[in-house]
């Protein structure tokens, strides 16, 4: 790719309808900003698209100027650097269409998952969403989509019916399994590198409630309840979705007395069905559990749009490290490396590490396959640090990588694509999918994007 002189921005600018931003121009800082803060972003241009055809000018310029093309609309999932680039901005896409008969959304690249289960609502219908609703839809999804409900309806990429995306040769493709069979398939969990999603149509769920929830035990209950939670949750059917989570939270005045600026254990879980059943199987963990009793058990019946409050993810920018591993099981000394690295008695631990029971109908393809990795993963590791910025070298990173240090030998030494944080090495991307799905996703990149346009994985 060539250097890009600015002097060419007011050729896009006379292409688009929206906003072509050069750097120190108003506007520019607030189109680039990651939600994480630690990502570097400074490309040439930002192209601020309106509509598909804003996006595929847009690809067609850089193109013809030679130019990698980089992706935003939330923020979530950037990659980076992307110094030089044209980054096309889709948060103005957020139109959503729901179909209450179909059981369908059309919705646009900058729509959030908080909008479409808003949306949703009150047909009685809910999108497979993740863990915080002010992630993008579209990005998610692409990297296969993990939601708290997973075991129970899969993967997001599954539910996929379509998409529209602009190529690399500038074209607008209506994508789904008749036209386009093979970019469709690699679109649903190939991750980005594509193309740029402009608008997906995806399935809806006629789920109005859950039992769901978090239960807290002090932290330094950790080894008690980690060996419950992995024998309890061995259990449980494909109904219910669990995870554990080391949490050490701030002293904020938002979160309940018992956690405030405390180190914590949170089992997560949701239940697809009868609030009862899920109510019971819970009972079988706190039985487990004997004499170690919750600080705070915040489970109960939810409405589904109320989906987030089971993780209660963070929804402000801020600077993370982050990194996953996957699983076959968790043995003994996982859990011992665990604790040791990130318990009650650890020096300088992250954040946050948490581990996804998966299985159930994540572990089944849909009809025609798609590219997800990871379907026969027992567990997902995802490792967390947030600090103050000037501590994610000097002291986050370290930490962060001594737990994924200590954890990999039992580990396949890979993880879920939306797991492998801002800055994957080639080796951590490949590992993310099996060789035969890596080698078609492969094939895919190279008869669609030939020259490497898009560079930056397209995070969205």
């Amino acid at each position: 790719m060539h250097t890009f002189s600015g002097a060419a921005a007011p050729d896009l600018r006379a292409l688009m309808a929206g906003a072509v931003l050069a750097p120190g121009e108003e506007g520019y800082a607030e189109a680039v900003a990651p939600f994480n803060l630690a990502v570097p972003r400074r490309p040439a241009l930002v192209a601020v698209a309106q509509d598909a055809a804003d996006v595929a000018a847009a690809v067609r310029f850089a193109r013809r100027h030679r130019l990698p093309v980089a992706v935003q609309a939330t923020g979530h999932g950037a990659v980076g650097p992307d110094e030089g680039a044209l980054l096309v901005n889709t948060a103005a896409l957020d139109h959503i269409a729901i179909d209450p008969v179909a059981r369908t959304a059309r919705i646009g690249a900058g729509v959030r998952f908080g909008a479409l289960l808003e949306a949703a609502a009150p047909h009685g219908l809910a999108p497979l969403t993740g863990s915080a609703p002010a992630v993008g839809v579209v990005g998610y999804t692409l990297g296969g989509g993990l939601s708290p409900v997973g075991r129970a309806l899969g993967y997001a990429a599954d539910h996929v019916r379509a998409l529209e995306v602009v190529t690399a040769d500038g074209r607008i493709r209506q994508v789904d399994a008749a036209h386009e069979p093979d970019l469709f398939w690699a679109l649903r969990g190939g991750k980005g590198g594509f193309g740029i999603v402009t608008s997906m149509t995806v399935g809806l769920f006629s789920v109005r409630s859950l039992f769901a929830g978090a239960v807290y035990y002090a932290g330094e209950d950790a080894p008690e309840v980690l060996r419950a939670w992995r024998n309890w949750s061995a259990e449980l059917p494909e109904r219910s979705t669990t995870s554990v989570a080391l949490l050490r939270l701030p002293p904020l005045p938002e979160l309940p007395e018992p956690l405030r600026g405390r180190f914590v254990v949170a089992v997560r879980y949701a239940h697809v069905g009868a609030p009862e059943e899920g109510a019971a199987l819970l009972v079988r963990l706190h039985g487990a559990l004997g004499e170690v009793r919750p600080v705070l058990d915040g489970t109960g019946e939810i409405p589904f749009a109320a989906i987030g409050s089971v993780h209660a993810d963070p929804t402000d920018p801020m600077p993370v490290w982050e990194r996953g591993l996957l699983f076959d099981d968790l043995p003994e000394t996982a859990l011992g490396a665990l604790v040791k690295t990130a318990g009650a008695d650890a020096d300088e631990p992250p954040f946050m590490v948490e581990i996804r029971q998966l299985g159930g109908a994540l572990s089944r393809q849909p009809e025609g396959g798609n590219a997800v990795g990871g379907r026969d993963a027992v567990y997902s590791l995802l490792v967390v640090g947030a600090p103050p910025p000037e501590e994610l070298t000097s002291l986050v990173a370290p930490a962060g990588a001594r737990v994924i240090d200590a954890l990999r030998p039992c580990s396949r030494d890979a993880a879920l694509p939306n797991f492998l944080g801002s800055a994957p090495s080639p080796a951590d991307i490949a590992a993310a999918w099996p060789p035969a799905v890596r080698d078609r996703l492969r094939a895919v990149k190279a008869a669609y994007d030939p020259s490497g346009l898009f560079r930056f994985g397209c995070g969205h």
